[in-house]
């Protein structure tokens, strides 16, 4: 499933999907579901998770300055606190709204 459209409506992130559903993500649920390795870990060959500390996020870190397709399957935001390591891949993205 692709998307046709994706824009920031308000504090959301809105996808209009090729088969015609639609997905409002608010954007703090999507920043803290961030899948870099910065902020979910990363796992070494024995399963062993290596993380970042946690950081308290401010309030710049859920306002999103703008995004970029990645190839065809991914998003990468950026924030306004700078973060920018994402990619959202749209299987992920599809997921996050179906959690809500």
């Amino acid at each position: 499933m692709r998307p046709q459209d994706i824009q920031q409506i308000g504090t959301e992130l809105a996808i209009k999907w090729s088969e015609g559903t639609e997905s409002f993500i608010p954007l703090e649920t999507l920043r803290r579901a961030c899948p870099c390795a910065g902020c979910k870990g990363e796992t070494d060959i024995m399963g062993n998770l290596y993380k970042n500390p946690e950081q308290a996020l401010t309030a710049k870190a859920f306002v999103l300055v703008k995004f970029m397709v990645v190839g065809g399957y991914a998003i990468q935001p950026v924030w306004a606190d700078g973060h920018n390591t994402g990619l959202f891949s749209f299987d992920y993205l599809r997921a996050l709204d179906v959690a809500k």
